[in-house]
């Protein structure tokens, strides 16, 4: 119960580090065959399929076998929203605002793209956030552990925040480059550590239920912001779409604050 933390930044570190292989890959491949992003997407397509077709090999033990009182519903994220305790609807309308300022991370290399940077370094700095979020998440989570994932939460709102203003006014490779990594300090101060905050708030038959809950609306927002920022670059620009994400993300920062404690 005290190593969630440690367990969800695990988990992380080791998620993220195929996609530090991946852009790799990826990156070698155009190096030899440029342009041929076709071949190149159907060989991504595979490592998918056989993803999915492992994970039907594996066995879950020690679980016990309870009688269903009724059928999961379709909208069940709806009647559970009303029936849990207030600790994690906090937390669940925190990360939602949040979620709904916090659109596609495709927008960051647009805007590395626009700035005049070549597709090989825009995959090269794709390649440096995964690598920084890959190393971090692990340490991260030990550390939240210590000083209370609430804080370390809140603390990559912070740095995602300064990265957000910096990309409004970012313009050559160098500055790319440190954000880029900055932003995947972000992650791995936010993205494990938040579904162990999740899963420390509710009871232990309802994890399940309250970290699908939130990915299922986080989805739903993280598709809303990023129809929304593509209307907003559209018509303000790309300095004005970060400036007002990274400003507005401190709604969530302030709600975060006064509703909800550390462990």
């Amino acid at each position: 119960e005290k190593d969630h933390g440690k367990v969800f930044g695990f988990h992380r570190s080791m998620d993220t580090l195929g996609a530090v292989a991946g852009p790799a890959l990826a990156l070698l491949f155009l190096y030899y065959y440029p342009g041929e992003y076709s071949l190149l997407f159907f060989i991504a397509f595979i490592p998918g399929v056989l993803a999915v077709v492992f994970t039907f090999l594996i066995h879950e033990s020690g679980i016990e076998k309870k009688e269903k009182k009724e059928k999961p519903k379709l909208l069940i994220s709806f009647s559970y929203l009303k029936t849990c305790n207030k600790k994690y609807l906090h937390l669940f309308i925190g990360i939602l605002i949040f979620s709904l300022m916090n659109s596609s991370d495709v927008f960051l290399l647009l805007k590395a793209k626009e700035s005049g940077q070549s597709d090989e370094n825009v995959i090269l700095m794709y390649i440096l956030y995964n690598a920084s979020y890959a190393l971090l998440a692990w340490p991260f989570g030990i550390i939240a552990d210590k000083i209370g994932l609430r804080t370390t939460f809140i603390s990559g709102l912070i740095i995602f925040t300064l990265v957000y203003v910096g990309f409004a006014f970012a313009e050559k490779s160098v500055h790319f480059i440190f954000l880029f990594l900055f932003y995947g300090g972000y992650a791995a101060l936010t993205d494990g550590i938040g579904k162990a905050w999740i899963v420390r708030s509710v009871p232990k038959d309802e994890k399940a239920t309250a970290i699908g809950t939130l990915s299922g609306w986080q989805s739903i927002a993280t598709m809303m912001a990023s129809f929304l920022a593509g209307a907003i670059w559209y018509s303000g620009g790309s300095a004005f779409l970060f400036l007002l994400t990274g400003l507005s993300t401190f709604i969530a920062i302030l709600y975060l604050l006064i509703k909800t404690s550390n462990e």
